[in-house]
């Protein structure tokens, strides 16, 4: 076996005698990271663009609220009902149907006259784009136990830029050929990624596939929460360190529109570059994890996450300050998120897609709390107070992760080592 990390390119004789065993090299990692990050873009393209489409196809602007809330939705629906099937069908055939049917719905979003139409696109492209959170799981399936925590952090560092990227690109591309191009453009890169993934992935993973029924498989999902101690605390990380996340990116904008700084949506929307430095907190964090640091990197994280909303807090003075905040919360999130992953996947290994989708439930919940709560008390009560609320999250994590954290690295250690058993 190679070390640190390199390329792996030649097969190995699979256990059960069915021919070469399919092992990862840089390449396709880095093809799972691309396809992540152009999966979850779909969910945030809307974002800058909601005024142009709701001129074109004369929305009211209730209906054109509502055009992000229904995207969100769909996504919350897909992690739990669709996620959970990688663990009963072949990973590879799930996750090239679901990029065509994307294809599909970026068609018909691209095409619609109608709000009802593009409604329905939106509803059905968040749905599908939970491919993302399948494309995790898979890698993480195919990875060695000794490995796994880089390659998720390299997958999810392809979720961070695709998130992060997604408000620049669809600002750009619709000033250049109009907002119908975002998601055309999208579909073609969709249909490229579903026939590379289909010839270059394997057709089955290491993990035996469940025989349990659909019904069954979204009940054990809950009966997992109830039996994994671990699951649970995880979970509880990851909602409160993207309620931080999401308090800051859902109302940065309204500042920075403001007095003194009257920047345009161009402009807001290149911030999201300076957040691309969270993609290497994913691949250090989860390189940390493989050494058994899990503990400690989500303790520095996390005080990480509450020092940033100090300089956050003088946004309205200084870019500089947001600049050096964004950076500090961003490589936070990331590196907690990856080390979640990481550790709530080795619990059962077989149940990989059943964890990571119950899992992102909670970002869900999360990002959503975030965004209600920071939306409505920027406007009544100025920046200060989303500043205040974005740091309470923070601190809140922190408390747990010193109250809790200290089973954490037992409960991991015999984890890994019964997987690489």
């Amino acid at each position: 076996m190679p070390g640190n990390g390199e390329a792996v390119t030649r097969p190995t004789e699979a256990r059960s005698g069915e021919g070469p065993a399919f092992v990862l090299s840089r390449g396709v990692v880095v093809l799972f990271a691309v396809a992540c990050g152009a999966a979850v873009a779909n969910v945030y393209f809307s974002q800058p663009l909601l005024v142009t489409m709701g001129h074109d196809l004369a929305m009211s602007p209730a209906l054109v609220g509502s055009v992000v809330a229904l995207t969100h939705v769909g996504y919350g629906l897909g992690l739990f009902f669709l996620v959970p099937l990688g663990d009963v069908v072949d990973r590879r055939r799930l996750v090239v149907a679901q990029l065509l049917l994307l294809v599909m719905a970026l068609t018909v979003i691209a095409a619609a006259h109608t709000a009802a139409i593009l409604l329905v696109g939106m509803a059905a492209t968040g749905l599908l784009a939970v491919v993302t959170q399948t494309l995790v799981a898979f890698a993480a399936s195919l990875a060695p136990p000794a490995g796994r925590g880089r390659v998720v952090g390299l997958v999810t560092s392809g979720v961070v830029i695709g998130i992060l990227l997604a408000r620049t690109a669809s600002g750009l591309m619709a000033d250049l050929a109009g907002w119908r191009s975002v998601y055309l453009a999208s579909a073609a890169l969709t249909a490229l990624l579903a026939l590379v993934l289909y010839r270059v992935l394997p057709q089955h993973s290491d993990a035996p596939p469940t025989s349990l029924r659909y019904g069954q498989l979204l009940r054990s999902t809950i009966s997992l929460f109830a039996r994994e101690r671990l699951l649970r605390l995880r979970a509880l990380f990851g909602l409160l360190i993207f309620a931080a996340f999401s308090t800051l990116w859902s109302s940065v904008a309204l500042p920075l529109s403001e007095a003194p700084y009257l920047l345009s949506h161009s402009a807001i929307g290149a911030l999201g570059l300076i957040g691309v430095a969270g993609a290497l907190a994913a691949t250090v964090a989860g390189r940390l994890n493989d050494r058994g640091l899990s503990r400690r990197t989500t303790g520095i994280a996390l005080a990480l996450l509450a020092a940033s909303w100090l300089p956050l807090a003088f946004t309205r003075s200084s870019l500089w300050a947001l600049v050096v905040g964004v950076v500090l919360l961003d490589l936070a999130v990331q590196a907690v998120h990856v080390t979640n992953q990481t550790l709530i996947y080795a619990l059962h290994p077989d149940a990989g897609s059943r964890l990571i989708g119950g899992y992102m439930v909670f970002y869900s919940i999360g990002s959503a709390t975030g965004a209600i709560a920071a939306t409505s008390l920027c406007t009544v009560a100025g920046w200060g107070a989303v500043c205040a609320l974005g740091a309470a999250f923070s601190c809140l994590g922190l408390v747990l992760w010193a109250f809790t954290g200290h089973s954490t690295p037992a409960r991991a250690a015999k984890v890994t080592s019964r997987s690489e058993a």
